[in-house]
C-alpha cells in the first residue's frame, strides 16, 4: 500500500508533519478531515511495510521489545520523569538494532517541539497506527501511564496469542515437511535400485508396482520440473495477491475454506473486538476506532464490512445493525455489541467478546492438532504400505515362479 507524506494544520493550528499508508491521496484527505486537519501539502513517498514489518534490508522490530519499551515508559511516566528524560532513558538501554534508531529520532523530534504521536507517526514501520492513535487520546486526557500499561498488556496477550498457535502446528508442519523429504529421496533413490533388480529378473511387473515406477522416474528425471513449477506457482499466487480484486478473493477464500476458514474468522472477530474496545476504553472516537480497526484486520473482505459499518453510523443507524446485516459477525457478536451500546459499556462488552473468541481460537487450534498427528501417520502409513505392496509383489511371483 503506498505511503503519502504530508504537511496539515490540526485543530490547534500547528503544523504537523507526517506520513500515511492509504490506497490513494484522496483518502489521505478524506481521513484527515475526520481528524479535523487541514492539508497544505502531500507527496506519494514510496510502500510502506505495516504493523512491525520492514521492507527487504531493514531490519524487524521484535513485538517483544516494544512491550518492555510500553511497559518501561509507563512506569517512569508514572513516576514523575518527565517525557524527554524518560525516551533519553529507554533509547540508551533499548539493545533492539530496529527499535533505536527510531527512538533515537522521535526523542530529536520531541525536543525539536512535536507532541509524542506526531513523533510517533513518523514510523509506521515501527509503530502501528493503533499505538499512535492511543498515544494521542493519552496525551489529551492526561493519562499516558495508563494507557501505555493498557497498550503493553494489549500487545503482550496478541503475541502470547500468536505464539501458542504457531507452538501448536509447529509438530505436525515439520512432521509434514520430513515426511516429503523422505518420500522424495525414497522415490528418487531407492526405488530406481528395485527397478534394476526386477528387470534383470525378466519378469511380468503388476500394475501398482508399475504405477510406482512410474512416479520414481518422473521424479528422478523431472525433479526440477517439480520444484521450478512450485516456485512459478508461489510467485503467481503472491503477485495475484498483490492486485485489489486478487488479494479480496483470497481473503474471501481464507474465511470460506473449511476448518481453516472457521479459525481465520474467529481470530479476525477476537482482534477486532479487542482492538475496538481498547480504542474506546483509551478515548479515541467511535468512527476513528472503526478506521483503525479496519485497517489493522489484514483482511480485505471484513475490511470493506467495516467501511460499510462506518457509513452506515453516519447515516444514523446503531454499531450492531450493520454488522449484522454484513452476514460475517456471528449473532453472539452482534448481540453482545447491541447490549453493550444499550447499556453504556460497550468497550466492556467487545473486551469479553475479544476473551471469548480467543479461547474459541486456541481450542479449535489444539483440536486440530491432535486430528492432524494420526492422520499424518495414517497418511504415512498409507504410503509405506502402497510401496511395500508394490516391492514385494514381484517378489512372491519370483518364488512362486521357483517354486
Amino acid at each position: 500500500m503506498p505511503n503519502f507524506a504530508y504537511t496539515a494544520i490540526d485543530s490547534n493550528g500547528r503544523t504537523v508533519h507526517a506520513t500515511m499508508e492509504a490506497d490513494t491521496e484522496q483518502l489521505v484527505l478524506s481521513k484527515l478531515r475526520d481528524q479535523s486537519m487541514h492539508c497544505t501539502d502531500i507527496k506519494k513517498v514510496g510502500k510502506s511495510a505495516g504493523l512491525l514489518k520492514s521492507s527487504w534490508g531493514k531490519k524487524k522490530v521484535k513485538p517483544k521489545a516494544i512491550v518492555i519499551f510500553s511497559r518501561q515508559f509507563a512506569t517512569m511516566i508514572d513516576a514523575g520523569i518527565p517525557i524527554l528524560r524518560c525516551l533519553d532513558i529507554l533509547t540508551n538501554q533499548t539493545k533492539d538494532p530496529a527499535l533505536r534508531p527510531a527512538l533515537e529520532q522521535v526523542t530529536n523530534d520531541v525536543r525539536g517541539g512535536l507532541t509524542l504521536n506526531e513523533s510517533l507517526a513518523k514510523h509506521p514501520d515501527v509503530f502501528s497506527k493503533l499505538y499512535i492513535n492511543m498515544i494521542r487520546a493519552a496525551e489529551v486526557g492526561g493519562i499516558l501511564d495508563q494507557i501505555l500499561d493498557r497498550l503493553a498488556a494489549f500487545l503482550e496477550y496478541e503475541s502470547e496469542v500468536r505464539s501458542k498457535i504457531k507452538g501448536a502446528m509447529m509438530y505436525p508442519i515439520l512432521v509434514l515437511i520430513f515426511s516429503v523429504i523422505m518420500l522424495f529421496a525414497l522415490f528418487t533413490f531407492v526405488l530406481p535400485k528395485f527397478k534394476e533388480i526386477f528387470a534383470g529378473m525378466n519378469i511380468k511387473l503388476p500394475v501398482v508396482t508399475k504405477t510406482l515406477f512410474a512416479i520414481g522416474d518422473f521424479c528422478q528425471s523431472s525433479w526440477w520440473m517439480i520444484l521450478i513449477g512450485a516456485a512459478v506457482a508461489f510467485v503467481a499466487f503472491k503477485q495475484w495477491g498483490k492486485t485489489p480484486k486478487g488479494r479480496y478473493q483470497i481473503d474471501y477464500m481464507k474465511l470460506k475454506f473449511p476448518i481453516v476458514g472457521e479459525i481465520s474468522l474467529k481470530m479476525s472477530i477476537a482482534r477486532f473486538t479487542r482492538t475496538f474496545g481498547t480504542l474506546i476504553s483509551s478515548g479515541v472516537p467511535m468512527m476513528r476506532s472503526l478506521e483503525i480497526v479496519g485497517e489493522t484486520l489484514n483482511n480485505r473482505v471484513l475490511a470493506e464490512a467495516i467501511d460499510n459499518t462506518r457509513n452506515s453510523i453516519r447515516e444514523g443507524q446503531k454499531l450492531s445493525e450493520p454488522l449484522a446485516k454484513s452476514g460475517l459477525f456471528p449473532n453472539m457478536v452482534t448481540c453482545m455489541i447491541d447490549v453493550g451500546e444499550e447499556s453504556g459499556r460497550l468497550s466492556d462488552m467487545l473486551v469479553k467478546v475479544g476473551d471469548f473468541y480467543d479461547q474459541e481460537v486456541e481450542a479449535i487450534v489444539k483440536g486440530l492438532t491432535s486430528m492432524i498427528e494420526p492422520m499424518l501417520i495414517i497418511f504415512m502409513g498409507c504410503v509405506v504400505g502402497f510401496i511395500a505392496i508394490s516391492v514385494m509383489t514381484p517378489m512372491f511371483k519370483l518364488v512362486s515362479g521357483i517354486k
